[in-house]
């Protein structure tokens, strides 16, 4: 079993991984480079400011501004050929981990698996880990505001964890009182809140920023759809080898 598991992971991750860096080539990333533009609160020009990007990486602090650093205090990947390779490795490296999860949860579930089945999983999967975190934390364009690191991670944890397992009881749990239970849980993070910045602004302008938002919401259904067919035909094929 955990062999299967492994190889479901390697095959599904690399694929997804692979086709969701295409797609990003075309959605999110042009938004990204636009944006780096902005960052510095307008105080150089465009054109020079996004040469300066090469040389001098920033970084978004968590309560929202931007700090210069020089080149030895931090590394970067040049922007073209370099940049894309780290991000398509990232991406590969992404879809391996949330595979594994996912090829342990349909070993869990001893259910019968297949690609369109396979498709529900991943839906599954970003409805957990990109949908209810984006609805009190949207994906965010460097240079926007933010709220501090650490309150912000502990409530997506929270939020991944209670739409897990609010979506388990009303799949796996029959009876009207474990749904009750189940829109409880989902409910419980948002009812709590996610933090927010003291104020909402930033350099970039907001229809960049929800653009942003929702390519990058749009990118990850694509790329768990991509993930769940893969993982379930692959799954499928290895319980009949």
């Amino acid at each position: 079993m955990l062999r299967r598991i492994l190889i479901t992971a390697l095959i599904a991750g690399l694929i997804s991984g692979i086709a969701i860096s295409v797609v990003q080539e075309f959605t999110t990333t042009p938004i990204i480079l636009h944006a780096e533009e902005f960052e510095g609160g307008g105080t150089v020009s465009g054109q020079h400011q996004h040469s300066q990007l090469k040389v001098f990486p920033r970084i978004i602090l968590a309560h929202g501004t931007a700090e210069k650093i020089s080149e030895e205090e931090v590394w970067g990947p040049a922007q073209g050929l370099e940049r894309t390779a780290f991000t398509t490795l990232a991406n590969v490296l992404t879809g391996v981990g949330f595979a594994m999860l996912l090829a342990a949860c349909l070993s869990l579930a001893g259910r019968p698996v297949n690609g369109p089945s396979g498709v529900l999983w991943g839906l599954a999967g970003f409805a957990v880990f990109t949908l209810a975190p984006a609805l009190g934390l949207p994906p965010e364009v460097p240079g926007t505001m933010a709220a501090e690191l650490v309150p912000r991670q502990s409530w997506w944890f929270l939020c991944i964890a209670a739409t897990a397992g609010g979506l388990w009881l009303l799949v796996f749990k029959p009876g009207t009182t474990w749904k009750v239970a189940a829109i409880a849980v989902l409910a419980l993070p948002h009812i709590v809140g996610a933090p927010q910045p003291a104020r909402i602004g930033g350099a970039v302008p907001p229809e960049l920023a929800g653009h942003f938002a929702a390519a990058s919401i749009v990118t990850a259904c694509i790329f768990w759809a991509v993930l769940g067919w893969v993982s379930g035909r692959v799954w499928q094929r290895l319980e009949h080898s």
